[in-house]
C-alpha cells in the first residue's frame, strides 16, 4: 500500500516512532485515504486480517484468499480452494493461519511463512463465518451462521473437540488472551460471553439500541467491547455487559477495530464511511472524524503497528430491475475493479 511518505522512506521501525509521536501530538488522528490499490481478480469479499509480523494482508475473495504485502503494493500469494471463505485467523506462535470455508463447512490450515495449505478440517457447523484463535486455550473457534453454534478445534492436533450452542446467528468474535471470548449474536442483538476452556456460555447480554450487530473489537486493557450496528456503535463493559456509550456511526457497518496505542475505535460502513471514535475514558467516547472511503467498503482491518486501516470494495454497475416478487436485486460488480483502500493517519 502507498503509506505516508515517512513510512516508505524510513522503514517500519523508524516509522512507528514517528507515527506514535505524531499521534500523541495530535491527540486524535486525522485519517485520510492515502491510496487506492487496484487488485482486480474475481470473487466477492468479506473479512480482512493483517499479519503484523510478515506485513501481509489476508483478504477473503469468495473461493480463494488473496495475500498482499503491505510494503510493496503487490499480491504475494493466493490461497486456492477456500470455497465460501469468510474469515482468516492467525496463530503467529504456531506459525499457522486458519480460513473458514462457509460453502463446504471446513477450515483450511496454512503455513504463515510459505502460505501453503497443511491441513483441511472438515465437519464444522453449517456455514462457518467468523473465525478466531484463542491463545489461552490453544483453540480455534468457527462461528457457524446456519447452525447457530461454534465449532471448537484443537490447534495442536487440528481436530474438532467440541461444539457450543449459541442460540442465534453468530457474527464476529474477539478474545482477551486470558480464556474469555465474546461473540455478537446478530439475530438476537446480543453479545455472548464464552469460557474458552470449559466451552460454556457464561452470559448473553442485550446491547440495545444496537440491533443486529456484525463487527466486534476489544480494548483489552480497559475491558471494553465495540459492537457495530447500523448508525450506532455499542461500547460494552466486557465483564458485566453494561452498554456504557453509543456513539453514532455510518450505515451498513460490517467491521470494527480498536487501536490500543491511540485509543481510537473504527467502524467501516457500506455507505462509504469510516467512523473514527476516540476513547476519552473507558465510559466516555467522542466521534472525532468521518472519513469518506467508497461505497461498499464495509469490512476492514487495522495494523496496530502503523495505525493504518485497510478496507476493500469495487465499482458497481446499475442495479437490475426488481424481481417478479418485488425483491430488490444487487447491482453487478464491474469486472476487475476490486480495490484495496489504504486509510492512514
Amino acid at each position: 500500500m502507498r503509506h505516508p511518505r515517512s513510512i516508505r522512506a524510513l522503514g517500519i521501525g523508524a516509522a512507528l516512532a514517528v507515527a506514535a509521536s505524531t499521534l500523541a501530538a495530535q491527540g486524535a488522528a486525522r485519517y485520510h485515504v492515502a491510496s487506492r490499490v487496484k487488485l482486480g481478480r474475481e470473487g466477492g469479499w468479506d473479512y480482512l486480517t493483517v499479519d503484523t509480523t510478515a506485513h501481509r494482508i489476508f483478504i477473503s475473495r469468495a473461493t480463494h484468499t488473496l495475500v498482499v504485502d503491505e510494503r510493496t503494493d503487490s499480491i504475494v500469494g493466493d490461497i486456492q480452494d477456500t470455497p465460501g471463505v469468510h474469515g482468516i485467523a492467525l496463530a503467529p506462535a504456531l506459525g499457522r493461519g486458519y480460513i473458514s470455508n462457509g460453502r463446504d463447512s471446513s477450515v483450511t490450515v496454512f503455513d504463515l511463512k510459505t502460505l501453503a495449505p497443511v491441513a483441511r478440517i472438515r465437519g464444522t457447523g453449517a456455514n462457518p463465518d467468523a473465525i478466531a484463535y484463542d491463545s489461552a486455550s490453544n483453540r480455534v473457534f468457527t462461528f457457524n451462521g446456519r447452525s447457530a453454534d461454534a465449532t471448537v478445534i484443537d490447534a495442536g492436533t487440528n481436530t474438532i473437540v467440541g461444539t457450543i450452542a449459541l442460540g442465534g446467528k453468530p457474527e464476529f468474535a474477539v478474545t482477551d488472551g486470558k480464556g474469555s471470548l465474546w461473540v455478537n449474536i446478530e439475530d438476537r442483538s446480543l453479545i455472548s460471553h464464552v469460557d474458552t476452556r470449559s466451552l460454556k456460555v457464561l452470559h448473553s447480554w442485550p446491547i440495545a439500541p444496537c440491533e443486529e450487530p456484525s463487527g466486534l473489537a476489544i480494548d483489552r486493557a480497559h475491558r471494553r467491547l465495540f459492537a457495530v450496528c447500523d448508525k450506532v456503535m455499542a461500547v460494552v463493559d466486557a465483564d458485566d455487559g453494561r452498554v456504557v456509550a453509543t456513539p453514532a456511526i455510518g450505515d451498513g457497518p460490517d467491521a470494527a477495530a480498536f487501536d490500543p496505542e491511540t485509543q481510537l475505535a473504527f467502524a467501516s460502513g457500506g455507505d462509504g464511511t469510516l467512523t473514527v471514535v476516540h476513547e476519552d475514558s473507558p465510559d466516555r467516547y467522542s466521534v472525532v472524524q468521518t472519513v469518506q472511503t467508497q461505497r461498499g467498503a464495509r469490512t476492514m482491518a487495522l495494523d496496530p503497528q502503523t495505525h493504518v486501516v485497510y478496507t476493500v470494495t469495487a465499482e458497481f454497475g446499475p442495479a437490475p430491475a426488481p424481481s417478479a416478487t418485488g425483491q430488490r436485486q444487487r447491482p453487478p460488480v464491474v469486472p476487475d475493479s476490486f480495490t484495496l483502500i489504504v486509510v492512514a493517519p
